[in-house]
């Protein structure tokens, strides 16, 4: 959970100075004289209603409210509208943060039962839980996430209570595992479990996705999803945040995206969608961790950037007016808002803005309101869940400057309230949703027409639930035929969901008028790519390769998943065509290991058009091509890649080799050195002489500088460091794996677990000499932070990244050890006590170092 965890790269772990968040040496400044502080008492909840502000054409209910519901942290609708409620009630439940491995959280049921639009009944459906954090209503039971498990509960007589628990998985949330102790991080660590239009249930800060199907659990790997909550669009693209990153998403499916190994750097997931970070609070915000830090807060004491960002979800209603679907509403509970973004969407490409200038959606002058999950309601309303209380920054995260406040303020107390509510615009009726679990599965289908997509979504989870047979003929006929494409899209994925869709009704689906449902039928016909249709299959597919880019780009990606050379050759007109759609090119190269040296002939064999009007596009394209061919390490590709070299013109041989340079070696404090063993070749590479006398100074000294990485007989090799990396110690093999569990609490979030950041949040530390290179520098970063323009892997970064004084030195070294030992890093551990002759230099430095000053350091 990011209540309020701090910015950018990694989040401070939990090592008492004067407390856990403190930093050394940091001077933590009181607010100015200036700043008068309002009072900060618990509301009832109808006193905290008159707390907020939102535009007048909306009103906000209270739906439930403490005693029927304390510290609720997530909830979902059932098909009967009931809503069920994770309650969190170990959550700091004192200022020291002892006492959270206690059973005290609960799932809750809350019913209306008079129909007045508030719950008026709660029933504890399972108890003695230690920091529940998710739920998912499947297949007639409840998926709970305890960490480090997830549960599959069922109720067996109909009493709403829990009666059977089976195990699903016993590596989820393991951030937040009780064995971990004082150290266990609620805030950065699995949630979520949304169920998403391809019928798997995805996760925030996660690496794999689940699906219930035939009675058994499947688990795919996926990449890991922001910190705090998640959510989907009318077409399925999943959608997500952390703490001062307000929104991002997944334009690709991700699952594409890691096909080829030999391409870095694929883009498509995890796009940052908004980029303005500033926020517009209501009230006054000195409850925020580092206040005291200059930029923090504005002069007028308001939280001036996100820093707690969470529970996103794009509205799919459909009581507010039509403009509203689809825009973005984010959680933000440390500054007391609710921020709606408008979506726009060209060729694929998402971007959100804030709805209003210099204003948040919904605000309350009520320090305690602390929305922390969104929802679409089955009334097509905005729902809001609001962890209300004063304390909500982990014990872990928490300064002394944060503890002041809470003292001061009494901020500490009460806990067990928390609210629910919703929002609904004033000018059209608040109809009940449709009690979805008395209807036939031909009148569940027809829901697909509904205007509200939670309802939508739930028939059909529901229907691949039932998985009727009998149903196939109407949903084929819907997904063929229907004038509404979202009706088409969910009759496609329940017919894939119940393995009942096939060739017939694809091939209608994609003459659909509607992109969308154009591209989920491309990416449905992958199945038949296999069958003895392939032929027709790939020649319908085919005719889209100069549809809208939007569908080019999920036709780019299914075409990666054939090798028919009709194939490539579309996928070289589609890159080419597209030469500056950095996403496409993604889908592309995403898709053709192994045949990359075939596709550089197509798209060298396509009309110079393109790259006429797009020299640097081009430019990139043949670079990143060269260095797959060369990350390939294929001695017959690279061969004749060098030979199709000697015969372009310079600029496209210089991009050639600019792309084999830069897999077959690294920048190492600034020099290029050779990123790996020589490729061993049979005979001299005679291609590679011609292009080191050429008369053009740039491609003659990049030819010159790449005889480094080649091997052949009577060669004189460059002699390489190959020396066998000495293993490590006991002890520092014990440093490692302590390391991994530190680094994955309080830096995987951002860097994530595979190390390759994220773009515009954090940059990548596999394969980074910032990571693997100088100890000297890296303690120094790691110690005091680094802010500034920097280089990482040939791309340039502005960081404020927040030193991690707090660890101790064994912490720290075991992190270190872990980064240079991890993702196939082989440099040396780093010791206890070389991080202590490095702090003990600087007893009271405040100040982040600058890359300018690390290299002053060898």
């Amino acid at each position: 959970m990011k209540f309020i965890a701090i910015t950018l790269i990694s989040a401070l772990p939990w090592i008492a100075m004067a407390q856990n968040g403190d930093k050394a040496g940091e001077n933590q400044a009181p607010l100015p004289d200036h700043l008068k502080l309002p009072p900060s008492p618990p509301l009832t909840p109808e006193d905290a209603l008159a707390s907020f502000k939102l535009p007048p054409e909306f009103d906000i209910q209270l739906v439930a409210s403490e005693p029927l519901v304390g510290d609720p942290v997530a909830m979902e609708f059932d098909q009967d509208g009931r809503i069920w409620v994770v309650e969190m009630r170990g959550y700091m439940p004192n200022i020291e943060g002892t006492n959270e491995s206690e059973p005290v959280g609960r799932i809750v049921v809350l019913e209306d039962t008079d129909q007045d639009g508030k719950m008026d009944k709660s029933t504890v459906f399972l108890d003695g839980l230690v920091m529940p954090r998710a739920i998912a209503l499947i297949d007639g039971g409840l998926v709970v996430a305890e960490p480090p498990r997830l549960w599959y509960c069922k109720d067996l007589d109909g009493d709403l209570k829990c009666d059977k628990r089976t195990e699903i998985a016993n590596d989820y949330a393991t951030q937040n595992d009780p064995k971990h102790g004082m150290r266990s991080n609620p805030e950065h660590a699995s949630n979520g479990l949304m169920w998403a239009l391809d019928n798997w249930i995805y996760s925030a800060n996660h690496t794999t996705r689940f699906r219930y199907k035939d009675g058994e659990w499947l688990r795919e790997e996926t990449h890991s999803r922001g910190q705090w909550g998640i959510s989907q669009d009318n077409f399925g693209r999943i959608i997500y945040n952390s703490n001062s990153d307000q929104l991002r998403g997944d334009l690709l499916p991700a699952a594409y995206l890691g096909r080829n190994s030999n391409y870095r750097g694929a883009k498509g997931a995890s796009v940052r969608i908004a980029k303005d970070q500033t926020v517009w609070p209501s009230r006054i915000n000195p409850g925020v961790n580092r206040g005291y830090r200059r930029g923090t807060l504005r002069e007028d004491g308001t939280l001036a950037r996100y820093t707690g960002a969470c529970g996103p979800v794009i509205y799919r209603g459909s009581q507010f007016p039509s403009e509203y679907v689809g825009n973005a509403f984010v959680c933000e509970p440390t500054g007391n808002f609710v921020r709606r973004n408008i979506l726009t969407e060209s060729n694929g490409i998402l971007d959100a803005d804030n709805a209003y200038h210099e204003m948040e959606f919904l605000t309350s002058t009520d320090e305690r309101f602390r929305p922390v999950n969104a929802y679409n309601g089955p009334d097509g309303a905005l729902y809001i869940v609001d962890f209300y209380r004063g304390l909500i920054q982990h014990r872990i995260y928490l300064t002394s400057f944060l503890r002041q406040q809470i003292e001061d303020r009494g901020l500490y107390e009460p806990i067990g309230l928390g609210r629910i509510y919703k929002v609904v615009y004033k000018g059209k009726d608040v109809a009940p949703g449709a009690k979805l679990s008395k209807m036939s599965a031909s009148d569940l289908a027809q829901q697909f027409n509904h205007p509200n997509g939670w309802t939508r979504s739930t028939a059909q989870r529901l229907l691949v639930e039932k998985s009727d047979a009998n149903l196939i003929p109407l949903l084929s006929e819907m997904a063929k035929s229907s004038r509404n494409p979202l009706a088409q899209l969910h009759a496609l994925w329940t017919l894939d969901g119940m393995g009942g869709l096939d060739w017939v009704v694809l091939k209608d689906a994609l003459q659909s008028s509607h992109p969308k449902v154009r591209s989920a039928a491309i990416r449905l016909s992958e199945k038949h790519l296999t069958s003895s249709q392939q032929p027709v299959v790939i020649e319908q597919l085919l005719s889209h390769q100069f549809d809208v880019p939007e569908v080019q780009m999920q036709l780019a990606l299914t075409l990666g998943e054939t090798d028919s050379k009709d194939a490539l050759e579309a996928l070289a007109s589609i890159l080419t065509r597209n030469a500056t759609n950095e996403y496409i090119r993604s889908a592309v190269l995403s898709g053709v290991e192994g045949k990359e040296a075939a596709l550089l002939n197509c798209v060298l064999a396509q009309s110079p058009w393109w790259s006429q009007k797009n020299p640097e596009a081009a430019a990139t394209i043949l670079t990143e091509l060269a260095s797959c061919i060369m990350r390939s390490r294929d001695v017959s590709s690279i061969k004749s890649t060098f030979e199709t070299a000697t015969e372009l013109k310079t600029h496209e041989a210089t991009s050639l080799l600019t792309g084999f340079r830069d897999a077959a070696f690294k920048r190492s404090q600034g020099e290029w050195v050779p990123a790996g063993a020589p490729i061993r070749l049979d005979s001299p590479l005679h291609s590679l002489t011609t292009l080191a006398s050429s008369p053009d100074a740039k491609l003659s000294e990049l030819a010159k500088a790449l005889y480094d990485a080649f091997s052949w007989p009577g060669k004189a090799d460059l002699v390489i460091n190959t020396a066998v990396v000495a293993p490590l110690t006991a002890e520092q093999q014990k440093r490692f794996d302590t390391g991994r569990d530190l680094f994955l609490i309080s830096c995987g979030a951002c860097h994530q677990p595979h190390g390759m950041g994220q773009e515009g949040l954090a940059p990548p530390l596999k394969d980074s000499d910032w990571s693997t290179g100088s100890k000297e520098r890296m303690i120094r970063i790691v110690l005091h932070g680094l802010q500034g323009p920097i280089e990482i892997q040939g791309k340039q970064w502005e960081l404020v990244m927040p030193g991690l004084a707090v660890f101790d030195d064994e912490q720290l070294a075991s992190i270190m050890t872990y980064v240079r030992r991890e993702w196939g890093h082989t440099a040396s551990p780093v010791e206890p006590e070389e991080i202590k002759a490095i702090r003990d230099q600087y007893p009271g430095r405040e100040d982040m170092w600058t890359v300018e000053e690390l290299l002053k350091f060898n």
